[in-house]
């Protein structure tokens, strides 16, 4: 990778290097606000931050920091500011620099699609990655057929992957309304001609029609089903769905993460859902068989990235390790998931809005919107 001259490094080259552990030295030169705020993590990364203003006359202090020998990647939040400085550190001698091509909002788009499995009756399970602010969505793959569940704004990602497959979209699916992005479920299906499914207590304020995901429904994909299991799992929001898909895999939405659970005051209801939310955790998920593989929508730390970037975990070892399974008294539960919580995702009200139809927002407006991460979990400090 080392190189004479800058070169502009791509958030796809640069997930891939972060999911196979090869080291890399970030130089990351936005405002120390930003960074505190959303940094890139994960894998063999070595990150440091000094603002763009500090390098304007030389770039002697970064250079006094940066150890020898290792590929340098310097990133701001759109690219100009990273060029820059990429230039001056080559000018200085260095001959392993690159600039993260489009910054920050290209890392925050860039979806990597990991195999889950395979299927039962011949299909097989894809998690995309969203790497770069930690959301998960999912394509169910079997006989020529596919479902899309919480679909990214970038539809295209998803429109080309079934099409390389072979597959027509038939189904999108939503586990909930979301409040962190913008969903591309409704905009995938009208442009495959697909179904768009919503929980039906989370649509009571959107202004198009949709199929409602209710209890004791299934949904066919080729030869493989999606069994909408438990019937009803509130508590993120009052309409979060989970579904179970053949028999194997529990995609639970906002409701269970690997490493946390979903937090419970997005739609400002913290205290009317937080019984919910222990109901579904303690009762609905404890009746659920042990060997499930859980598939969160959302990760918050680099930690729950595993072989190839896959979130994923054993349902009955998330209740052995995960802290907000092992909460023993009501009082106690309801003070971890409503005080001390992180902050709220940005323009989180704005997405909700616009994830309803009542806000039209351009395409630069919705990647305004979505910087930074989801935070939707109690543990995302």
């Amino acid at each position: 990778m080392a190189t004479t001259a800058i070169q502009a490094m791509t958030a796809q080259a640069l997930a891939k290097i972060i999911l196979s552990y090869e080291k890399l030295f970030i130089l990351d030169v936005r405002n120390t606000a930003e960074f505190d705020n959303w940094k890139i993590e994960g894998g063999a990364t070595e990150t440091l931050n000094i603002p763009y203003f500090d390098l304007l006359d030389g770039v002697d202090e970064a250079l006094g920091q940066i150890p020898d020998g290792r590929d340098i990647l310097v990133v701001c939040a759109k690219e100009g500011s990273s060029v820059f400085v990429a230039e001056q550190l080559a000018e200085a001698g260095r001959t392993d620099v690159h600039y993260l091509k489009g910054g920050m909002k290209a890392w925050s788009e860039h979806l990597e699609p990991v195999k889950v499995g395979d299927l039962k009756d011949g299909g097989e399970l894809y998690q995309f990655v969203r790497i770069g602010k930690g959301c998960l969505s999912y394509m169910v793959l079997s006989d020529g057929e596919a479902a899309a569940i919480d679909t990214l704004r970038m539809v295209e990602v998803f429109e080309r992957f079934a099409k390389d497959k072979g597959a027509t979209i038939k189904h999108t699916l939503d586990t909930h309304l979301h409040a962190d992005h913008i969903s591309g479920g409704r905009q995938l299906a009208e442009n495959a001609g697909a179904t768009y499914w919503l929980p039906p207590k989370d649509a009571t304020e959107v202004v198009f029609e949709y199929e409602p995901l209710e209890e004791g429904k299934e949904i066919t994909v080729g030869r493989s089903r999606i069994r909408i299991q438990p019937i009803y799992s509130p508590g993120h929001t009052i309409g979060s769905t989970s579904f179970i898909v053949d028999d194997q895999y529990l995609l639970s939405g906002d409701i269970l993460f690997v490493e946390s659970i979903g937090r419970p005051d997005l739609a400002g209801k913290a205290e009317d859902w937080v019984a919910d939310l222990r109901t579904t955790l303690y009762e609905t998920y404890r009746g659920l068989a042990e060997e499930l593989t859980v598939l969160p929508a959302h990760f918050g730390k680099a930690t729950e990235l595993g072989e190839g970037g896959k979130v994923a975990a054993r349902l009955g070892d998330l209740f052995k390790s995960n802290p907000g399974l092992n909460i023993r008294s009501d009082e106690e539960f309801r003070a971890a998931v409503t005080k001390n919580l992180p902050p709220q995702p940005n323009a989180y009200q704005e997405i909700r809005r616009t994830n309803m139809g009542r806000l039209t927002p351009d395409e630069e407006e919705q990647r305004e919107m979505e910087m930074g991460p989801n935070r939707c979990a109690v543990h995302d400090k």
